[in-house]
């Protein structure tokens, strides 16, 4: 009856025993599963087997597409060693080679066996082990003074059966003693389940590592695709994202009562740094012409041109007359002397017809009447202007009838095929889902040559600056229009806000500092920030650090920028910081924030 109570004691004893082990193994799972970060869970790969057999040390590879095995985690209780992982300390060793030169499977190692067979493998005794080459092991050992014994290699398979990694352990511990003992059966089971579910929550993170780095990739082919399409843009999509981080990530840490409940967790900076790649990436809808428009007269090539050889045509007009007037007997000096004098009014109304062009001065009244008065001459055109052009030319010209040839027509004119009807399809709906609000010209674009001559200030049109401000609407519409995943649904909002301003001046929609999110106020203050100091555009000279700061000072001012984050902007030196990294030195001057700061106390950082 004794021995019958102590077996069953012991049976029981052995029976909570393996409840508690596949508990444990369960809850492992779970974790293992939970995990988000594939460094942090291969580490935890790691650990947990090496608690299931209680190994002093192991190491966990993962297979490369180049046939070998790469080292990842390595951890090592008794020479306190831990590398790899979230250590941010590489294990500097070299791969190891899966196959040997001559292709055959290299089975003289013990994880790079396990790997090609896709079998467990322990060893009892390294120094003992005929069928691999410890060598490595023996020299390490013989270097740190540690005694390397009992292995066991467990490859990790997905959910195909490929192995993807290896994991290695290293001398097994009896518990109680700490004596160095062969890995059990038992426990050999555990690890091998243990690897069942590791594997699959590694290969599942690192695909999804995988896809993640793929969308950066694009992400970022996007934004450099639109920094090469426009010299005007230069490198604005990849520094706006990197200035919006500095200045959120200050936001983040500062204990500044405005900032308090702004936090953003790995998933929100994540978000926040695809919305930054992502802001301008409407621009790809925005022709080059207009982008690029460096002279008013400008569209596809610069109409100055043509400009150009009308004053041509009426300098030799005039040589004509005066040829025709000497050879009908009238006084020849008199004849050269108004020739002259035409000659040279026609090059002096060029010369400022050219300048105007230009943009870049303030184009005042009295310019203005200059330029409406230089239009009203004219020249004689003999050939038909509705030959030899494109369909859509042809049907702006259609709204009138041909005139007979010849015809004298104006040296400068807004004539009616200069207008681009705006068709209903360019008209965006005042009930649209998006919320747009932006005035729409009447036109989709005015050609006029007075017309263009005549703007005011710089090259552009109303209807060109509403094609290049459509570029926000595009970037709002596509982004939408993605299936972006519960942690990336706020990316449209925050990309979508950077031309709104805080008293509802801006646009697309004409938003409040009250509709918009930090995030997004953060990114309006890092798309004008990099716009007013960028020096790759060849329309501008680079200006110095005080004039931006200054310039952005007044747009606070005038209730364009949140006050707020442009005092943490100044006080936390970013804009230096930002300096250092991007502006050229003759850029770099010193900046007095002091006159620009609403006070000077320091704000703490958030502990």
């Amino acid at each position: 009856m004794e021995a019958q109570n102590q077996f069953t004691s012991s049976g029981g004893a052995t029976a909570v025993h393996n409840a508690n082990t596949y508990r444990r193994l369960i809850d492992v799972g779970i974790a293992l599963s939970a995990e988000k970060d594939h460094q942090r869970l291969m580490e935890n790969i790691l650990s947990a087997a090496r608690d299931f057999t209680h190994a002093d040390a192991g190491t966990l590879y993962l297979k490369t597409e180049q046939e070998t095995l790469s080292f990842e985690i390595l951890q090592n209780d008794t020479l306190n060693i831990t590398l790899g992982g979230t250590t941010g300390k590489p294990v500097a060793l070299p791969d190891v080679d899966l196959f040997n030169e001559d292709g055959t499977p290299n089975l003289t190692n013990v994880a790079s066996a396990s790997a090609v067979t896709g079998k467990l493998i322990s060893i009892e005794d390294a120094y003992k082990a005929d069928e691999f080459d410890f060598s490595g092991t023996e020299t390490f050992d013989e270097s740190t003074g540690y005694r390397s014994v009992s292995f066991l290699a467990v490859p990790l398979k997905n959910h195909e059966g490929d192995v993807i990694g290896v994991l290695q352990l290293l001398n097994a511990k009896e518990p109680g003693t700490e004596r160095v003992v062969p890995f059990q059966e038992d426990t050999q089971k555990l690890v091998e389940a243990l690897a069942s579910q590791a594997a699959i929550s590694l290969e599942n993170k690192l695909l999804l590592k995988a896809q993640r780095d793929l969308l950066d990739a694009f992400i970022e082919l996007i934004a450099g695709a639109i920094d090469a399409k426009s010299a005007y843009t230069g490198g604005h999509c990849q520094r706006v994202p990197e200035l919006t981080n500095l200045l959120a990530r200050a936001a983040n840490e500062s204990n500044d009562p405005h900032f308090k409940d702004f936090s953003l967790n790995e998933d929100g900076w994540y978000e926040l740094h695809i919305a930054g790649w992502l802001h301008d990436c409407g621009k790809v809808t925005t022709p080059e012409y207009i982008v690029d428009k460096a002279t008013k007269l400008e569209t596809i090539y610069d109409r100055i041109h043509e400009v150009r050889m009308r004053f041509e045509v009426l300098k030799r007009d005039a040589e004509i007359n005066m040829l025709k007037t000497i050879v009908a007997g009238s006084d020849e000096q008199e004849a050269r002397s108004k020739y002259e004098g035409q000659v040279t009014q026609l090059d002096d109304d060029f010369a400022f017809i050219a300048g105007c062009n230009v943009g870049s001065e303030f184009m005042a009244p009295d310019k203005v009447e200059r330029v409406k008065r230089i239009a009203e001459l004219t020249w004689t055109m003999t050939l038909s202007d509705r030959l030899g052009i494109s369909q859509e030319e042809a049907k702006r010209k259609m709204r009138e009838p041909e005139p007979t040839w010849p015809v004298d027509v104006k040296l400068l004119d807004d004539r009616y095929d200069h207008i681009v009807i705006r068709e209903e399809r360019d008209r965006m709906p005042s009930d649209n889902k998006w919320g747009f609000n932006m005035k729409v010209p009447e036109y989709k674009f005015n050609l006029g040559e007075v017309h263009n001559l005549s703007i005011d200030r710089g090259t552009l049109t109303e209807e060109d600056r509403y094609v290049i401000n459509d570029h926000i609407v595009q970037t709002i519409i596509m982004l939408n229009s993605l299936p972006f995943p519960k942690h990336l649904k706020r990316v449209p909002e925050y990309a979508g806000g950077h031309h709104e301003k805080m008293d509802g001046g801006g646009y697309p929609r004409g938003l409040t500092k009250e509709d918009m999110s930090i995030p997004a106020r953060i990114m309006a203050i890092a798309d004008i920030f990099e716009a007013l100091t960028a020096a790759d555009r060849p329309y501008k000279a680079p200006k110095k650090l005080s004039e931006c700061v200054k310039i952005m000072s007044s747009m606070k001012n005038d209730g364009h920028i949140d006050s707020d984050l442009f005092q943490l902007f100044l006080s936390s030196g970013i804009y230096q910081e930002y300096a250092e990294k991007f502006l050229l030195p003759e850029q770099r001057d010193s900046v007095d924030i002091s006159q620009y700061l609403d006070a000077t106390q320091d704000v703490p950082s958030k502990e």
